[in-house]
């Protein structure tokens, strides 16, 4: 009986001590974070809200990511900037439209004819090495690149119907330092404005239309309600992006929360991949808004073969230049070798 009071009395002592245990332990604050985006708000929803989505629904209150579209924070021209000194902790962008001060700046975006369709992006990347490139030019910087993947085709979508070669000469497209640079050759005038801007600025006649995207985002943001055509030949068959983060906020992040922003980076490609893919063909098909043209395949060759020359100017810029131009110019070769579906003829 001693020995089981002395236990009892032992119990009672120690149960308030046991129950009072999980009072003394505080919550730890979320890891919180903000994020701009290249895109504005319509199709921002499609093209990278998806992924922030994902992290902040399985972070289990462990992280946030507070999203801003195109130019909210900074313009998107000062993005890199913004991430690089801590004003932004983390941005989906391409190498050219946030001006990156890498030689990678004008392979983002659309580098002409680099591809041909979306999935050739995470190929290069993951096949072809241009994965470990990106990632070793932005540590030089104090940014960790994190993942690559494609969007749609650079078309155009016109006032004016382009019927031939030609009619490129003398308009006012709002496109990306690298494909406006290039299209120049053809008499283009590439004009540089916020991406919400575009829209009013063909209104108002300071355009004459985009050379930024494929059909899917022509319907989403509003511009097919302001221009009246759209070019079937692009200069690029899919658009080069990627998710980067502050150096110094992913070395902080623990490694849980690391693979969980990979695996919602992940899940933004693969929903971005269909929606996309199904949407070129959908709004080409039964799209009312457009008039579809194209140019005839043997005039277009002039402006395929316009882009080479270009690639071989770019290579001449530095090493890296050449090495990436080279490895474009290696996966070319193996596609055009394979025939469709790789190729488009």
């Amino acid at each position: 009986m001693t020995t089981r009071r002395k236990f009892l009395s032992g119990a009672a002592v120690a149960a308030p001590a046991a129950l009072a245990a999980p009072s003394i332990v505080h919550a730890q604050a979320p890891i919180k974070w903000r994020m701009q985006t290249y895109a504005g708000a319509a199709l921002g929803e499609q093209v990278t809200k998806p992924a922030v989505d994902y992290i902040n629904a399985a972070a289990n209150g462990e992280m946030e990511i507070e999203l801003f579209y195109a130019d909210q924070i900074v313009p998107t021209g000062e993005l890199f900037q913004a991430m690089q000194r801590g004003t932004i902790d983390m941005v989906h962008s391409d190498d050219d439209s946030m001006a990156s001060p890498t030689p990678l700046q004008q392979f983002g975006g659309y580098f002409p004819f680099a591809t041909k369709h979306i999935l050739d992006v995470p190929v290069l990347f993951n096949q072809y090495g241009l994965a470990d490139i990106w990632k070793e030019e932005y540590a030089k910087v104090g940014v960790e690149w994190l993942s690559a993947a494609g969007q749609d085709p650079c078309n155009f979508n016109t006032t004016k119907e382009i019927k031939s070669v030609a009619d490129l000469d003398g308009l006012k497209l709002y496109t990306f330092p690298t494909a406006g640079r290039f299209l120049s050759k053809f008499g283009v005038v590439p004009v540089n404005i916020p991406y919400e801007d575009a829209e009013v600025a063909v209104q108002t006649g300071e355009l004459d239309g985009m050379a930024w995207s494929g059909i899917t985002e022509d319907y989403t943001v509003g511009w097919a309600d302001v221009t009246d055509y759209f070019l079937t030949n692009n200069i690029s068959g899919a658009w080069i992006g990627s998710f980067f983060v502050n150096q110094q906020q992913w070395a902080d992040l623990p490694d849980h929360l690391k693979k969980l922003v990979m695996a919602g980076i992940e899940a933004g490609h693969t929903y971005r991949n269909q929606w996309y893919w199904g949407g070129e063909a959908r709004l080409r098909a039964q799209g009312d808004k457009l008039k579809l043209s194209t140019v005839p395949a043997d005039e277009w060759a002039e402006v395929e073969n316009a882009a080479k020359e270009f690639w071989t100017e770019i290579a001449e810029e530095g090493e890296v230049h050449a090495k990436i131009v080279q490895i474009f110019r290696e996966y070319n070769e193996v596609i055009n070798k394979a025939g469709p579906p790789y190729t488009n003829g």
